[in-house]
C-alpha cells in the first residue's frame, strides 16, 4: 500500500498495491481490495467495501446513512451497506448513497448514485442514469 499523507483512517482493511492520496478518511469496517487508487479529498464510511482493481476519484463521497428520522442517526445498527464490484471508476466529485455498483461500471464526474446499478456501463447525472452498456 501506498499512503500520502496526512490521512485518517480507522480500522479498515486495505488491500496490497493500494493507493491512497492526501486528505482522504476511511472509516472502520471499510474494506478495500487490492489494486485500487483513491484519489485526494474522498471520503469512505462505514461499511463500504471497495472491489479489487477500482478507482476513486478526487472528492468523492460515500453516505451510509439516509437521514430517515430527519437527520443524523449515531446508532450504527441503521447505518447501511455499499458493495462496490471490481473494476469500478467512480469520478471526481461523485456522491454515492448505500448502492450495490456492479463490476466494471464508470460513474461520472459530479454523479449521484442513488440505486443500486445492476448493469455494466456509463452512468451519469443526478440520479445517475445509464449513458452507454460496456460489454
Amino acid at each position: 500500500m501506498t499512503l500520502v499523507e496526512p490521512c485518517n483512517l480507522y480500522e479498515c482493511k486495505i488491500g496490497d498495491y493500494t493507493f491512497i492520496g492526501p486528505f482522504v478518511e476511511i472509516q472502520k469496517d471499510v474494506v478495500i481490495g487490492a489494486k485500487c487508487r483513491i484519489q485526494s479529498h474522498s471520503f469512505i464510511c462505514s461499511k463500504v467495501i471497495i472491489s479489487d482493481n477500482c478507482f476513486i476519484g478526487h472528492g468523492v463521497m460515500f453516505t451510509n446513512d439516509l437521514f430517515k428520522s430527519g437527520k443524523p442517526s449515531a446508532n450504527e445498527e441503521d447505518w447501511l451497506a455499499t458493495k462496490v464490484e471490481h473494476n469500478v471508476s467512480i469520478g471526481s466529485n461523485a456522491t454515492i448513497l448505500p448502492v450495490h455498483i456492479v463490476a466494471n461500471t464508470v460513474i461520472g464526474a459530479g454523479t449521484v448514485v442513488t440505486k443500486d446499478i445492476r448493469t455494466p456501463g456509463i452512468y451519469a447525472g443526478n440520479p445517475a442514469k445509464l449513458i452507454r452498456k460496456i460489454n
